[in-house]
């Protein structure tokens, strides 16, 4: 599926892995919706984007009818909706027992709730729309990229309830691409190691530096670019399907 006239729906569109997805998508000639909570950061892309190529709608991605608006507003937008990039999540780092007690079952139940049930809502709300797309040269009707981690696989302390999420986001990968593949839809996910997001700008510059030195090559810390870039490889190259893709630069995670 090519990316020029592509319309891109991502979740956690406003930030990090998420705008940086959005920004290739219009650099390449797609259209992009953003799904996200954010006003001021999801206005500001639209005025920088324009208008004419990015929609942002304010959006729960747990909220059922919120979502189906937005992919309703997509639609009477862009005229149909092509591919969904998966960014939206949470985390905490909360021990199993610690000196407060036992971890928070709310607290548990919040991460599952926005990464993994929001993840999944937004599937498969936006694959009926993908459903009714006419099939291109490859028989392709849509492309879904969700966000795991490698947390998904190794993770550290106080990671209990964010691997969790992550590794069900890994399990589902599968079994979803084979839900849909009679309706030309394919589902992939990548794992990224460390990248740099919001989440790390207000550690420390040596704390970053130090997070960068553990990835063996390169030894940095990933940029949301290329995260963006595999997005675009996975959504134009139509043997990807049913897999996920650790994008971590050969980092293995130790415990803590």
């Amino acid at each position: 599926m090519d990316l020029k006239n592509s319309v891109v729906v991502v979740t956690g569109g406003a930030s990090g892995l998420g705008e940086a997805t959005v920004k290739n998508v219009i650099e390449n000639g797609g259209k992009a919706v953003i799904i996200d909570l954010n006003d001021e950061l999801g206005n500001k892309l639209v005025q920088s984007l324009g208008e004419e190529n990015v929609l942002f709608v304010k959006t729960n991605v747990t909220d059922e009818s919120e979502v189906q608006e937005a992919l309703n507003k997509s639609v009477e937008q862009f005229g149909k909706v092509n591919a969904l990039v998966n960014c939206a999540g949470i985390g905490n780092a909360i021990k199993t027992i610690s000196k407060y007690g036992p971890f928070p079952l709310a607290a548990f139940t919040k991460v599952i709730q926005v990464n993994l049930i929001g993840t999944f809502n937004v599937i498969r709300l936006a694959a009926e729309k993908m459903a009714q797309n006419e099939m291109n040269k490859d028989g392709e009707r849509g492309v879904i990229i969700n966000t795991a981690s490698v947390a998904a696989f190794e993770g550290q302390m106080g990671q209990a309830a964010y691997s969790a999420s992550k590794a069900a986001i890994a399990g589902m990968t599968l079994p979803i691409a084979r839900d849909l593949a009679n309706h030309g839809i394919r589902v992939m996910t990548i794992a990224p190691g460390l990248f740099d997001t919001p989440l790390l700008e207000t550690a420390p510059e040596h704390v970053r530096i130090a997070l960068g030195e553990m990835v063996p090559f390169p030894k940095r810390l990933g940029q949301p670019s290329e995260f963006a870039k595999l997005t675009q490889s996975i959504i134009e190259n139509p043997m990807l399907n049913g897999e996920v893709i650790r994008l971590d630069g050969a980092i293995r995670m130790q415990p803590k």
